[in-house]
């Protein structure tokens, strides 16, 4: 099986593995399955860095490519085919965040389980997402 983590799922999985689901843990630590990291999230995390809403007080944000090599994650760029399909993901009222609405477009077109705690963000499973938390 095939996961993608949201950005907070995957900085809970660098830096804090204690507010992870037991699911999640397990899912993560199962060889057997392939964890993937978007680049959406190294640039969530870079702009959220530089407007001060995510801090990281003992690392460097330009190493979280490299943790998520070292915990074995596949990263995945955003390929054409999720660009210019991406209108074709509704805009839910209530959930507008275009970092999860990225991630979410790619575990949709890519077939992938996206592991979020985001309880708005299971409104898309009636768009063809799956979610695990």
């Amino acid at each position: 099986m095939i996961y993608l983590l949201d950005t907070h799922t995957f900085i809970w999985a660098t830096l804090d593995t204690v507010r992870l689901s037991e699911k999640v843990k397990e899912i993560i630590s199962d060889r057997n399955n392939e964890i993937v990291v978007s680049t959406v999230t190294f640039w969530e995390i870079a702009l959220k860095a530089s407007i001060k809403k995510l801090t990281f007080e003992k690392i460097d944000i330009k190493d979280f490519p490299k943790y998520a090599g070292e915990m074995g994650f596949t990263i995945m760029e955003m390929k054409e085919k999720e660009t210019i399909t991406f209108h074709e993901l509704p805009l839910k009222d209530n959930h507008k965040d275009p970092f999860d609405r990225m991630l979410i477009w790619q575990a949709i077109t890519n077939d992938m389980v996206l592991l979020s705690k985001d309880s708005l963000i299971k409104q898309y499973e009636e768009n063809g997402l799956r979610i695990i938390w």
